[in-house]
């Protein structure tokens, strides 16, 4: 089972190894906590080889949100002793505008990677246009539907292609949760999201810049919780 390496130890050893090939990984919490920056950090790790913690592929970057950052790219092939002009070559970019164009990305996703080797694919977020697509209540079941459908392919592009998805999504108020909670916030996308992705994991604030990443739902990693932090050159250990 190739895994690749999320830049930090300790997240990689909650992880055994890093994020799995051939699945959907699901990065969830709130602004701020990391989910893009990982997504940036294996973007890079993928494109390594197998020995150091990548699988010697290339990548897809689906952006939903204007997040993606060439010049992150850069400093994070630096850290990894990569040439950063060929590193940021081998990452397919693609803006999504509304959840209807990324669907038809996914289309284009599939022809690029029959052609070439690739190890990773990103959806940042996977949720985002899909809320603003389908904004009332009246809506939801037609968003929940067409997000369903979303998510199968992406499965079937995991298996087919034996890449690693990573999709990040946003947190929401759980109004029925107690109020008082530690945390009252629940991942967007309900079942269909849930029933979706292998592995969930979920991030939130530490001190400074160091970063908490708690197992949500996974069907063969523990419960449990693992520090890094957010450098400028990607994920990192987390400082003391």
């Amino acid at each position: 089972m190739v895994t690749l390496t999320t830049g930090a130890v300790e997240l990689d050893k909650l992880l055994e190894g890093g994020i799995e090939t051939g699945s959907i990984t699901e990065v969830f919490g709130e602004f701020r906590t990391g989910k893009t920056q990982l997504c940036h950090t294996l973007c890079v790790t993928c494109q390594m080889p197998v020995s150091s913690g990548g699988a010697e592929g290339k990548a897809i970057y689906i952006d939903t949100e204007g997040t993606f950052r060439p010049e992150k790219l850069t400093a994070i092939a630096e850290r990894f002793g990569l040439d950063p002009a060929l590193a940021l070559e081998n990452v397919a970019y693609a803006r999504a505008h509304n959840s209807e164009h990324q669907m038809e990305l996914l289309k284009m996703a599939a022809a690029i990677m029959s052609t070439d080797r690739y190890a990773l694919m990103v959806i940042d977020s996977a949720t985002a246009l899909f809320r603003t697509d389908y904004m009332g209540r009246g809506e939801l079941s037609e968003r929940q539907m067409i997000l369903g459908q979303f998510l199968r392919q992406l499965t079937r592009l995991a298996e087919e292609f034996g890449v690693a998805v990573l999709v990040t999504n946003q947190v929401v108020a759980n109004p029925g949760e107690m109020s008082f909670a530690k945390d009252a916030s629940k991942p967007i996308g309900g079942n269909i999201m849930a029933h979706a992705s292998t592995t969930r994991l979920r991030l939130r604030k530490g001190r400074g810049e160091n970063r908490i990443c708690t197992v949500f739902d996974s069907p063969t990693l523990p419960e449990a919780d693992a520090q890094f932090a957010l450098g400028s050159a990607g994920i990192c250990d987390a400082t003391e």
